[in-house]
């Protein structure tokens, strides 16, 4: 029976140094690596001369019931259209905003007649003609003149330009992130764009050009700008 109990207790050692060990970490070949990234923000934008603009057109007009003044309004800005296809201004670029009738109130508030509104849009792709447009335009009988949206016909391309000066930017930022953390910067995990809401409509008062003078149309300089987040892996 002796050599037995001492089978047992041998037994029940190992049982017991097997579970010693259940739960412990494996040894690590080496020093465990940093994880999560550099997350940055870059900024870039690209300078530009516009080359076009977009102004809208409007007229309004009045009437003793509703149809009479939207014929009016019809026949008024069916004149406009005429002058401003006469400037120049291709069909494709011309797009109607609004055509609207609502009802006008005496002082006794009663309906004593109907006021029409109609309204385009119209895309001019060669900026120094928009003076002669707009006072063909306003010449023609149109009363509402709003703009410009000035743009540039390669607009594409600059931002293009503009994500990979944002980029390069992010690189910048992030490198000298790490190298402040004593880490080395990886490759790109992640990207994304953001909204800068691009070149912005200047809207000025209702422009009215004289017989005599076009309204002047200073293009300046405009920034194309973009944003973008970046997020680094680090070693």
């Amino acid at each position: 029976m002796k050599p037995i109990r001492i089978a047992v207790l041998v037994a029940l050692g190992a049982a017991v140094v097997a579970l010693a060990g259940v739960g412990r970490p494996e040894p690590a070949g080496g020093a465990s690596k940093p994880t999560g990234g550099i997350t940055v923000t870059g900024t870039g934008s690209v300078k530009a001369v516009p080359d076009q603009a977009e102004f809208s057109l409007g007229v309004q007009t009045s009437g003793a019931t509703a149809r009479e003044a939207l014929a009016a309004s019809s026949e008024r800005m069916r004149r406009v259209l005429a002058a401003v296809r006469a400037a120049g201004v291709a069909e494709s670029d011309i797009k109607t905003q609004e055509v609207s009738v609502s009802p006008s109130y005496g002082s006794n508030g009663r309906v004593d007649g109907y006021t029409a509104n109609n309204s385009v849009s119209v895309q001019i792709r060669h900026l120094a003609k928009a003076g002669s447009v707009l006072d063909a335009a306003s010449k023609a009988g149109a009363d509402d003149v709003y703009g410009p949206t000035l743009s540039r016909s390669d607009q594409e391309q600059l931002q293009a330009k503009a994500l990979r000066s944002a980029f390069e930017n992010a690189r910048v930022k992030a490198q000298a992130l790490a190298d402040a953390a004593g880490v080395r910067l990886g490759s790109v995990t992640a990207i994304s764009e953001g909204f800068d809401g691009g070149p912005q409509p200047l809207f000025a008062a209702a422009l009215r050009a004289s017989a005599a003078d076009a309204a002047p149309i200073k293009p300046g300089k405009e920034d194309v700008p973009a944003t973008v987040t970046v997020t680094f892996s680090i070693g």
